[in-house]
């Protein structure tokens, strides 16, 4: 999880990589209706993302019930999209890619050939609520490169 040019697509394409396990980028299950929106420069509301939040969950349902590990991007700004998401799934993980504004505003504005437009970075820092602990949440820091990210995080699932 984490905002729009946190790395998410990158991250979580080498994390399922090198743990040899499905990817899954949560962009695609959006309805066609959220892209156009987010495309036009407008946010989401909750009644949005709510059908896209319950296809992730769908997709990780069914990793869980063919006995497979995956890895699925999807921004969980707010806890009650997260609630959606992971809930009560004890074997799923919640990994928050942290960055400063400045950062991913510069990653952003390198971008091209992705709907989500700069002028949204505002909403999703203001609409940002970070992962709580009892949300047993693997944070790490998106300033070092994706290769020594996911190393961190696949540290961080070993040790659970």
């Amino acid at each position: 999880m984490g905002v729009s040019g946190s790395g998410k697509t990158t991250v979580a394409s080498l994390l399922a990589e090198r743990l040899g396990c499905a990817f899954q980028d949560g962009d695609d299950l959006h309805p066609r209706e959220n892209v156009e929106k987010m495309r036009s420069g407008t946010p989401l509301t909750d009644t949005d993302r709510l059908p896209w939040l319950q296809a992730i969950a769908h997709h990780i349902d069914g990793w869980r019930e063919r006995g497979e590990a995956g890895v699925v991007t999807c921004s969980s700004l707010k806890r009650i999209y997260r609630d959606v998401i992971v809930g009560d799934r004890r074997n799923v993980a919640l990994v928050y890619l942290k960055g400063t504004q400045a950062l991913i505003h510069g990653r952003l504005t390198a971008r091209t050939s992705h709907f989500m437009p700069v002028g949204l970075l505002d909403s999703q820092f203001a609409t940002l609520q970070e992962p709580a602990e009892e949300e047993r949440p693997i944070v790490v820091d998106i300033g070092p490169e994706p290769a020594r990210i996911v190393d961190a995080i696949v540290r961080r699932l070993e040790r659970r």
